[in-house]
C-alpha cells in the first residue's frame, strides 16, 4: 500500500490554505480531507464532496513547495 496525499494548496481559496493530508489508505485520506473541508472551509460533507476529493489524490507524499495553481480560462 503506497502513501497517498491531498494537498489543499492545489485549490484556490480566499484563505490560502496550506494543509496537505497524507494517509496509507484512500478511505482514511478521503475521511480526513472531508473533515478538513467541513471544519475549516465550511463545506457540507456530501457524497459529491467525497467523490471530488477522491479525484485530488496523489501517490507519495506532499511536496515541500506549493504546487502551481492553474489559471482560470
Amino acid at each position: 500500500m503506497a502513501r497517498q496525499y491531498i494537498d489543499c494548496r492545489e485549490v484556490p481559496s480566499d484563505m490560502n490554505c496550506s494543509i496537505a493530508i497524507a494517509a496509507d489508505s484512500e478511505s482514511e485520506l478521503v475521511e480526513a480531507a472531508a473533515q478538513h473541508a467541513k471544519t475549516v472551509h465550511g463545506h457540507e460533507d456530501t457524497p459529491e464532496l467525497r467523490k471530488m476529493l477522491a479525484t485530488c489524490i496523489h501517490e507519495g507524499t506532499p511536496p515541500v513547495e506549493a504546487p502551481k495553481q492553474q489559471q482560470a480560462a
